[in-house]
Protein backbone atom coordinates (compact mmCIF):
# COMPACT_ATOMS: atom_id res chain seq x y z
CA UNK A 1 0.00 0.00 0.00
CA UNK A 2 1.89 3.38 -1.21
CA UNK A 3 1.94 6.46 0.53
CA UNK A 4 0.12 5.16 3.51
CA UNK A 5 0.93 6.29 7.33
CA UNK A 6 4.04 7.94 7.24
CA UNK A 7 4.59 7.98 10.67
CA UNK A 8 5.74 11.69 11.88
CA UNK A 9 5.11 10.61 16.03
CA UNK A 10 6.73 8.39 17.99
CA UNK A 11 6.66 7.07 21.32
CA UNK A 12 7.58 9.77 24.22
CA UNK A 13 7.14 12.78 21.81
CA UNK A 14 5.64 15.79 22.39
CA UNK A 15 1.95 16.26 20.63
CA UNK A 16 1.70 19.43 18.56
CA UNK A 17 -1.89 21.45 19.63
CA UNK A 18 -4.86 20.34 17.39
CA UNK A 19 -8.14 21.26 16.97
CA UNK A 20 -11.07 19.45 15.47
CA UNK A 21 -14.82 19.42 15.22
CA UNK A 22 -16.64 17.51 17.10
CA UNK A 23 -20.39 15.90 17.46
CA UNK A 24 -21.37 15.74 20.95
CA UNK A 25 -23.18 12.53 21.75
CA UNK A 26 -24.17 13.55 25.11
CA UNK A 27 -26.00 16.97 24.45
CA UNK A 28 -26.73 16.33 20.78
CA UNK A 29 -24.97 19.44 19.74
CA UNK A 30 -21.81 20.34 17.21
CA UNK A 31 -18.64 21.62 18.93
CA UNK A 32 -14.71 21.30 19.07
CA UNK A 33 -11.82 19.93 20.97
CA UNK A 34 -8.54 20.45 21.19
CA UNK A 35 -5.50 19.27 22.74
CA UNK A 36 -4.13 22.30 24.46
CA UNK A 37 -7.61 22.86 26.25
CA UNK A 38 -7.61 19.32 27.72
CA UNK A 39 -4.02 19.94 28.51
CA UNK A 40 -5.07 23.11 30.87
CA UNK A 41 -7.72 20.66 32.12
CA UNK A 42 -4.92 18.33 33.11
CA UNK A 43 -6.65 15.76 31.19
CA UNK A 44 -4.96 12.73 29.35
CA UNK A 45 -6.28 12.80 26.13
CA UNK A 46 -7.41 9.10 24.47
CA UNK A 47 -7.59 9.29 20.65
CA UNK A 48 -9.20 6.37 18.88
CA UNK A 49 -8.96 6.56 14.91
CA UNK A 50 -11.52 4.06 13.48
CA UNK A 51 -11.97 4.15 8.93
CA UNK A 52 -15.46 5.11 8.72
CA UNK A 53 -18.91 5.94 9.57
CA UNK A 54 -21.42 3.53 8.47
CA UNK A 55 -18.73 0.39 8.48
CA UNK A 56 -18.83 -2.66 9.57
CA UNK A 57 -16.35 -3.92 12.51
CA UNK A 58 -16.39 0.11 13.45
CA UNK A 59 -19.59 0.52 15.79
CA UNK A 60 -18.65 -2.95 17.25
CA UNK A 61 -15.46 -1.14 18.37
CA UNK A 62 -17.21 2.29 19.06
CA UNK A 63 -19.97 0.16 21.71
CA UNK A 64 -16.65 -1.57 22.88
CA UNK A 65 -15.51 1.78 23.69
CA UNK A 66 -19.06 3.30 25.31
CA UNK A 67 -18.95 -0.17 28.10
CA UNK A 68 -15.37 1.39 29.32
CA UNK A 69 -15.51 5.31 28.71
CA UNK A 70 -16.40 5.56 32.67
CA UNK A 71 -13.73 3.71 33.73
CA UNK A 72 -11.57 6.15 31.33
CA UNK A 73 -13.43 9.05 32.52
CA UNK A 74 -12.63 8.37 36.41
CA UNK A 75 -8.85 8.14 35.56
CA UNK A 76 -9.03 11.74 34.41
CA UNK A 77 -8.89 10.49 30.58
CA UNK A 78 -10.75 12.03 27.56
CA UNK A 79 -12.05 9.78 24.99
CA UNK A 80 -12.39 11.16 21.39
CA UNK A 81 -13.09 8.85 18.59
CA UNK A 82 -12.06 10.10 15.21
CA UNK A 83 -12.06 9.58 11.75
CA UNK A 84 -12.46 11.02 8.23
CA UNK A 85 -16.22 11.63 8.47
CA UNK A 86 -17.36 15.06 8.64
CA UNK A 87 -19.97 16.17 12.18
CA UNK A 88 -22.40 15.28 9.89
CA UNK A 89 -22.21 12.06 9.53
CA UNK A 90 -21.21 11.10 13.21
CA UNK A 91 -24.54 12.43 14.09
CA UNK A 92 -26.71 10.68 11.47
CA UNK A 93 -24.67 7.54 12.57
CA UNK A 94 -25.09 7.84 15.75
CA UNK A 95 -28.61 8.26 15.75
CA UNK A 96 -28.98 5.12 12.90
CA UNK A 97 -26.87 2.88 14.36
CA UNK A 98 -28.16 1.02 17.53
CA UNK A 99 -25.04 -0.23 18.35
CA UNK A 100 -23.98 3.19 19.44
CA UNK A 101 -26.69 3.75 21.66
CA UNK A 102 -24.74 4.02 24.26
CA UNK A 103 -21.96 6.39 23.01
CA UNK A 104 -21.27 9.36 24.76
CA UNK A 105 -17.90 10.57 24.31
CA UNK A 106 -16.90 12.69 21.93
CA UNK A 107 -16.94 11.86 18.01
CA UNK A 108 -14.64 13.96 16.16
CA UNK A 109 -14.12 14.78 12.52
CA UNK A 110 -10.98 14.95 10.45
CA UNK A 111 -11.88 15.20 7.14
CA UNK A 112 -9.07 16.68 5.62
CA UNK A 113 -6.76 13.69 7.29
CA UNK A 114 -4.19 16.10 9.23
CA UNK A 115 -4.41 15.12 12.40
CA UNK A 116 -4.39 11.32 10.94
CA UNK A 117 -1.48 11.89 9.25
CA UNK A 118 0.06 13.61 12.45
CA UNK A 119 -0.45 10.22 14.25
CA UNK A 120 0.53 8.34 11.39
CA UNK A 121 -2.36 6.19 10.52
CA UNK A 122 -3.66 8.55 7.74
CA UNK A 123 -3.92 6.12 4.29
CA UNK A 124 -3.58 8.49 1.21
CA UNK A 125 -4.77 5.52 -1.13
CA UNK A 126 -8.59 5.62 0.48
CA UNK A 127 -8.89 8.86 2.45
CA UNK A 128 -9.61 6.56 5.67
CA UNK A 129 -8.20 6.19 8.92
CA UNK A 130 -6.46 3.02 10.63
CA UNK A 131 -7.35 1.72 13.31
CA UNK A 132 -5.29 3.62 15.62
CA UNK A 133 -5.02 4.51 19.44
CA UNK A 134 -3.24 6.83 21.27
CA UNK A 135 -2.94 8.07 24.66
CA UNK A 136 -1.65 11.43 25.19
CA UNK A 137 -0.54 12.35 29.12
CA UNK A 138 -1.53 15.40 30.48
CA UNK A 139 1.73 17.23 29.68
CA UNK A 140 0.73 16.35 26.24
CA UNK A 141 3.46 13.72 25.62
CA UNK A 142 3.02 10.70 23.46
CA UNK A 143 3.18 7.69 25.77
CA UNK A 144 1.11 4.73 24.14
CA UNK A 145 0.65 4.06 20.21
CA UNK A 146 -1.45 1.04 18.85
CA UNK A 147 -2.10 0.75 15.29
CA UNK A 148 -4.34 -1.84 13.38
CA UNK A 149 -5.32 -2.98 9.90
CA UNK A 150 -9.01 -2.63 8.85
CA UNK A 151 -10.10 -5.80 9.34
CA UNK A 152 -8.82 -6.08 12.79
CA UNK A 153 -10.84 -4.72 15.88
CA UNK A 154 -9.74 -3.92 19.17
CA UNK A 155 -10.12 -4.59 22.93
CA UNK A 156 -11.29 -1.56 25.36
CA UNK A 157 -10.68 -3.40 28.50
CA UNK A 158 -7.04 -3.60 27.53
CA UNK A 159 -7.18 -0.27 26.91
CA UNK A 160 -8.66 0.64 30.22
CA UNK A 161 -5.68 -1.51 31.48
CA UNK A 162 -2.91 0.30 29.79
CA UNK A 163 -4.38 3.80 31.09
CA UNK A 164 -4.20 2.10 34.94
CA UNK A 165 -0.82 1.25 34.50
CA UNK A 166 0.24 4.65 32.59
CA UNK A 167 -1.86 6.57 35.34
CA UNK A 168 -0.11 5.06 38.04
CA UNK A 169 3.42 5.21 36.86
CA UNK A 170 2.47 9.29 35.74
CA UNK A 171 2.48 9.22 40.14
CA UNK A 172 4.98 6.70 40.33
CA UNK A 173 7.90 7.57 37.89
CA UNK A 174 10.63 5.33 39.34
CA UNK A 175 8.79 2.22 39.30
CA UNK A 176 7.67 -0.38 35.77
CA UNK A 177 4.54 -1.84 35.52
CA UNK A 178 5.12 -6.05 33.94
CA UNK A 179 2.91 -7.46 31.61
CA UNK A 180 -1.03 -7.76 32.54
CA UNK A 181 -0.31 -5.63 36.00
CA UNK A 182 -2.99 -4.86 37.05
CA UNK A 183 -3.55 -2.24 40.24
CA UNK A 184 -2.67 -3.19 43.44
CA UNK A 185 -0.41 -6.18 42.39
CA UNK A 186 3.72 -5.90 42.54
CA UNK A 187 5.50 -3.37 39.97
CA UNK A 188 9.28 -3.46 39.71
CA UNK A 189 11.96 -1.01 40.45
CA UNK A 190 14.82 -1.00 37.87
CA UNK A 191 18.06 -1.16 38.79
CA UNK A 192 21.48 -2.98 38.48
CA UNK A 193 19.80 -5.41 41.76
CA UNK A 194 17.13 -7.33 39.05
CA UNK A 195 19.16 -8.06 36.05
CA UNK A 196 18.67 -11.74 35.59
CA UNK A 197 16.46 -11.82 38.72
CA UNK A 198 12.97 -10.31 37.51
CA UNK A 199 11.50 -13.49 39.27
CA UNK A 200 12.59 -12.87 42.00
CA UNK A 201 11.56 -9.28 42.25
CA UNK A 202 8.07 -10.39 41.44
CA UNK A 203 8.55 -12.98 43.83
CA UNK A 204 9.89 -11.93 46.87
Amino acid sequence: MENCCDMSLTVGADVPDFTLETYEPGGGLFGEVSLEQLKKDGKWTILVFYPADFTFVCPTELADLAEQNAKLEELGAKVVSVSTDTKFAHLAWKNSEKLLENVGYTMAADPTGAVSSLFGVYDEATGLALRGTFIINPEGKLISSEVNFYNVGRNAEELVRKMKANAYLLKHPNEACPARWQPGEKTLEPSERIVGSVWDALNS
